[in-house]
């Protein structure tokens, strides 16, 4: 199998607040796979899976039922790991805040 490249993936500038964020959407099935990338860390839709993320020491919090980078305006954090929790992002909190903690670009 030789190198090919994803067709369905497009890379964004989403803005929360004032501050601009690079954005990843991949259409893998019926729900596109949604990162947004902060300076020190992520939030993904939950496609990426939070125990390897863990294990990975990866800054990062994760949301569920989000089709479009809109939604992630409504959204909690549904899950962060422990990185991402000694910076005192938390469940519940909001996914503006969550970004401003990882810092903008």
């Amino acid at each position: 199998m030789g190198n090919s490249s994803i067709m369905n993936m497009t890379e964004e500038t989403v803005k929360f607040g004032d501050k601009d964020y690079k954005a990843v959407r991949l259409i893998l099935g019926t729900v596109p796979l949604l990162i947004i990338k902060a300076e020190n860390g992520y939030v993904a839709s939950t496609y990426i899976d939070h125990g390897a993320a863990e294990k990975l020491g990866d800054i990062a919090c994760f949301v569920t039922n989000v089709k479009s980078f809109e939604d992630f305006e409504k959204a909690k954090v549904k899950h962060a790991t422990s990185w991402a929790e000694d910076l005192g992002i938390r469940p519940g909190m909001s996914i503006k805040k969550a970004l401003e903690i990882m810092g903008g670009d």
